[in-house]
Parts: C-alpha cells; sequence; structure tokens
C-alpha cells in the first residue's frame, strides 16, 4: 500500500515539472510573435550573483534563479488536470 501512495506522490511531481518545462518553453518561443507575448510575461527572482565558499582546495558556488511566466503556470494546471484525470 505504501508503495502506491510513494509512486502516485513521484509520478505527480513528473507531471507537474514537465508542466513547468514545456510551459516556460513555450513561453520563451512565444515571446517572438506580437499576438502572444504575453505568455512569457512573468518574473525572474533568486540570487542575482552567485555566492563563491573558497575553501582553499575547494571552492564551491552557490546560485539559484527561478523565472515564472504565463505559460509555466498554465503548464502546472494543465499537468494537475492531467494527473487528476490519469
Amino acid at each position: 500500500m505504501a508503495g502506491a501512495v510513494n509512486k502516485s506522490k513521484w509520478a505527480f511531481l513528473l507531471i507537474l515539472l514537465s508542466g513547468i518545462v514545456l510551459g516556460g518553453f513555450i513561453g520563451y518561443l512565444c515571446r517572438g510573435i506580437s499576438w502572444l507575448s504575453w505568455l512569457n510575461f512573468g518574473q525572474t527572482f533568486g540570487l542575482s550573483s552567485p555566492i563563491v565558499l573558497d575553501l582553499g582546495i575547494l571552492v564551491l558556488t552557490f546560485g539559484l534563479t527561478i523565472t515564472i511566466n504565463i505559460a509555466s503556470i498554465i503548464g502546472i494546471i494543465i499537468g494537475i488536470i492531467i494527473y487528476k484525470v490519469l
């Protein structure tokens, strides 16, 4: 029984991430088309420059930037609908 619950959570996460990535890609492709450019409207947030930790023999660089746009939000919604149908 526990395996079915974990599989369901992983399937939901995979479908959700697929919706985000495909939506972002579609928004990026539509940026040059005048009547579809609204799909690329969004916000970027995160670290503007990476944080560097120099330990002498090891250098670690940390950075994270998240870009969300209208097409990504639509992709999330479609992913949730697909998950509920399946």
